[in-house]
C-alpha cells in the first residue's frame, strides 16, 4: 500500500482527543482537563476539532500561549465562524487558548511567573505549566500534520504582521509563502518553545507575530486570517474561494533581525513607522534628557525595514528601542509592504 492510500485509508478512523472521538465530517468540542488551581476550578484546553468529510491533512492552529496575546485569539475566534468550512477537507484542530490559567490572568505568564513557550515538551510529574505542555502535546500535537502558532508583540512593542520560519525547513517555508504575509523572517529555533517541539517532531510550522500584547489590532487580525485561509487552500484542505484573484504583491523574505537598544535613560521619541525603510541615513528618533541638558539621536548601521519598535515614552539605557529585519534593498522592500497593505485594504471578501 503507498503512503496516499495509506492516509486515505486511516483517514477513516475516529480521531480521539480526550474521551471523545470524531468520525469524518463530524465537528465539536472537547474540554481538556490538565490539572487545578488554587480554588480548586480545574484548568481546561478548549480544543475545537473540525473534520471534513474528505479525506486530507490535519492542521493545528493554536494562539493564547502566552495570555495577554490577543491577536490570535480574535483570529481564530473568527475562523471558526466562517462559513468556508463547511468545505473542510481533512481535520483541524483549533485551540484559541492554549495556557488558560495567564488568560484570565491577563499576564504573559503562569500564575508561577513561567513562561509555558520555554516548557515543552512538559512532563506529566512537573509543574502546571509542565503538565499543560505535556497533555497538549500527547492528546493534540502528536495528532497534527501541520501547525500555526499565532502571537503579538510584548505591551508597548508592537509588531508589524510577520511570520518566523527555520529557513532550513522547505516544507515549512512553502507553508509562510503560501500565507503571504508582508514579511518572513528566517530564524532560529529555542529550546522548549512550541516550534522547537514542533521541530523535534517534524511537524512543518509558522509562528505568525503582528500587534501588541493586550490589543486588538484589525490590520493584524485581517492578515492572519487571510494568511490562515491561504495556507488551508494551499493544503488542499480548502477549495479557492470564488471571486476574483487578488493583485499580486510580493513578500519580503529578511535572514536576520537586529533590535537597536537605548544608549541612555530618558523621554524617548520616535520618527519611523512599522514597515518603514531605514538606514545609516535614517534618523529614527531621539532619547532626551527629562531634565533638558541634552538628547541623543538614534542611528542605525542597519539597512532593513522596521518590524516593531518600542512605543513607551520613557526607557532606561539598554532597552529594546526598534526590531529591525535586514534587507539588501530597503526602499523595495518597503514599497512590497505598502503594496501587501494596500491589497488588504482592497480585499476583505476572503476573510468571511
Amino acid at each position: 500500500m503507498s503512503d496516499t492510500e495509506s492516509h486515505l485509508a486511516s483517514y477513516s478512523d475516529p480521531l480521539v482527543i480526550g474521551k471523545q472521538s470524531f468520525k469524518p465530517g463530524k465537528k465539536g468540542v472537547v474540554d481538556l482537563t490538565v490539572g487545578s488551581q488554587l480554588d480548586y476550578q480545574p484548568v481546561d484546553m478548549c480544543v475545537h476539532v473540525r473534520r471534513g468529510r474528505k479525506p486530507g491533512p490535519t492542521l493545528l492552529l493554536t494562539a493564547g500561549i502566552h495570555g495577554d496575546e490577543l491577536t490570535g485569539v480574535e483570529i481564530l475566534r473568527r475562523l471558526l465562524k466562517s462559513r468556508r468550512l463547511q468545505s473542510l477537507r481533512g481535520s483541524l484542530l483549533v485551540i484559541p487558548v492554549v495556557c488558560m490559567p495567564a488568560f484570565l490572568n491577563r499576564s504573559r505568564y503562569l500564575p508561577d511567573r513561567r513562561d509555558l513557550n520555554r516548557l515543552f515538551p512538559g512532563s506529566t510529574e512537573g509543574s502546571l505549566g509542565g503538565r499543560l505542555a505535556s497533555t497538549f502535546i500527547d492528546e493534540v500535537v502528536n495528532q497534527s500534520d501541520y501547525a500555526i502558532d499565532y502571537h503579538a508583540g510584548a505591551t508597548g512593542r508592537p509588531n508589524l504582521p510577520q511570520i518566523r520560519v527555520t529557513g532550513s525547513e522547505a516544507d515549512s517555508m512553502a507553508l509562510a509563502k503560501a500565507f503571504k504575509p508582508p514579511v518572513i523572517i528566517e530564524t532560529a529555533l529555542r529550546e522548549g518553545s512550541l516550534r522547537y517541539q514542533f521541530g523535534r517532531l517534524g511537524i512543518p510550522s509558522l509562528l505568525y507575530e503582528a500587534g501588541e500584547a493586550g490589543r486588538l489590532d484589525s490590520a493584524s487580525i485581517r492578515y492572519g486570517l487571510r494568511g490562515t485561509f491561504n495556507v488551508l487552500e494551499h493544503l488542499e484542505m480548502l477549495p479557492p474561494p470564488r471571486r476574483k484573484s487578488e493583485p499580486k504583491s510580493k513578500t519580503v523574505v529578511a535572514t536576520g533581525t537586529q533590535w537597536l537598544r537605548a544608549p541612555q535613560g530618558g523621554l524617548f521619541s520616535n520618527n519611523v513607522d512599522l514597515g518603514q525603510a531605514v538606514g545609516p541615513d535614517t534618523k529614527l528618533g531621539v532619547v532626551g534628557d527629562p531634565l533638558g541638558r541634552r538628547e541623543t539621536p538614534l542611528t542605525t548601521e542597519t539597512d532593513g525595514v522596521v518590524i516593531g519598535f518600542n512605543r513607551l515614552a520613557t526607557v532606561d539605557e539598554g532597552d529594546a528601542l526598534f526590531h529591525i529585519a535586514t534587507t539588501n534593498n530597503p526602499e523595495k522592500a518597503e514599497a512590497h509592504i505598502q503594496r501587501s497593505e494596500e491589497i488588504m485594504e482592497e480585499h476583505t471578501a476572503p476573510l468571511h
